[in-house]
Order: structure tokens, then C-alpha cells, then sequence
């Protein structure tokens, strides 16, 4: 059976249904397909890393509409040293912030990788869905991600899933992620958004500039 596609303008009960009983959205992102389940539903993130092989230690990256979203996450994002960054996004910058609690899609960690995406049209069906969604990519572990609808579709042939069709995708590099250790903004992944920015908004909030 054929995996069921939604486009932009189709009514947004069709996701929003999926999303709420546990399925799988693959949802375009700023390079490739990401596969996006509720990072509170212990039962939709195991079945995602299941279909993934991917590590059950191994913490999933989360996307938000807005710093509303975060909430609904338990993100303490107001009191963390990277604040300064989050006036970057929309952006293809993830930035690890702690939780109030653990979340299944963060391996039980209590911290999340999540990001505001440069997707403005993604952006848009997170605040109608009113969740965030994970954004690991589309595709099994160590593969690399996935930039056309139909393929996304024969990966996802046999699962409770929809996938947001928004034609073929660019590619190219994922999102920056960045931590916070040893006092410093450390760069955990190199990506799409440059290094070099990120350390020159945290050398400006650490001398007090705007």
C-alpha cells in the first residue's frame, strides 16, 4: 500500500491526526527529508529508531515553530550560557539546551539538540500541528539522507505514516549543532550555519555588546 502524501495547502487535519495517534510525518527540512515523530511519544520514537537501526542511546534532534514550542518541551532555555544564540534562528543551527525532564526522543538524556528552522513553510505546519517534531533524517543509519519524495516513500512502505511532499530537495549540509562545556560554546556538528558566526555572537554577549 502506498504511503499517503500531503502538500502544501491540503488541510492540516490530515497531519495533525497522523502526528496525534503516534504516526510518522517525513517532513522537508533545509537540506533533506527528516523523519518527525512526537518527542514525547515513547511508543512513535521507539518505532522511528527502530526503522532507522539506529542507536537506542543515540539522542534525536528536535525542530520547534517558535520559543513557545520550546516550552511545550520543558526547554530551559531561558537561564543557559547559549542564550544568545537563539536570536539566530530561524536558522540551520541546533543548540543543545536542557530539559526539565528527560524526553524519549533524547535517549532519556536531559538535554535536546533543537532548532527554529530556516523552513519557513515547515516552520508554519509546526505551529498548525501546535508540537515539535523530531528532524533526524530520512534514512537508515549511516546512509546518507534522503532528497526525493519517492524514495522517502519506499522507505516508509508498511508504517503509519504521511509524507509532506515538497518535491526534491537541494541537499547539502545539515544543521550546525553546538553545545555548551568547559565553559565555552563548543561545536558538536559542523554544518550548513558557520562556525565562525556563532563565535563571534558569543565573544559579543561575553563583553556585553548587543
Amino acid at each position: 500500500m502506498a504511503v499517503e502524501r500531503w502538500r502544501w495547502g491540503d488541510p492540516v487535519e490530515i497531519p495533525r491526526r497522523c502526528v496525534e495517534r503516534g504516526g510518522l510525518l517525513a517532513i522537508p527540512t533545509e537540506s533533506s527529508y527528516g523523519l518527525g515523530v512526537d518527542p514525547r511519544n515513547r511508543e512513535a520514537v521507539d518505532g522511528l529508531f527502530a526503522l532507522k537501526n539506529r542507536p537506542a542511546n543515540k539522542a534525536l534532534p528536535v525542530v520547534a515553530a517558535s520559543m513557545e514550542q520550546l516550552e511545550i518541551l520543558g526547554i530551559e532555555w531561558r537561564d543557559s550560557p547559549l542564550r544568545p544564540l537563539l536570536d539566530l534562528w530561524p536558522a540551520p543551527l541546533s543548540i543543545l539546551l536542557p530539559l526539565r525532564r528527560p524526553l524519549p526522543a533524547t535517549a532519556m538524556e536531559p538535554t535536546v539538540a533543537v532548532r527554529i528552522p530556516e523552513h519557513p513553510r515547515l516552520r508554519s505546519l509546526l505551529l498548525q500541528l501546535g508540537t515539535p517534531l523530531t528532524a533526524t533524517s530520512a534514512n537508515l543509519s549511516s546512509e546518507a539522507p534522503i532528497l526525493e519524495p519517492d524514495e522517502v516513500a519506499n522507505m516508509l512502505v508498511g508504517t503509519d505514516s504521511l509524507i509532506v511532499d515538497d518535491g526534491p530537495l537541494a541537499g547539502g549540509l545539515p544543521s550546525t549543532i553546538v553545545g555548551w562545556a568547559e565553559g565555552a560554546a563548543v561545536v558538536i556538528r559542523s554544518g550548513r550555519f558557520p562556525s565562525a558566526r556563532i563565535a563571534s555572537v558569543m565573544a559579543k554577549a561575553e563583553r556585553g555588546e548587543g
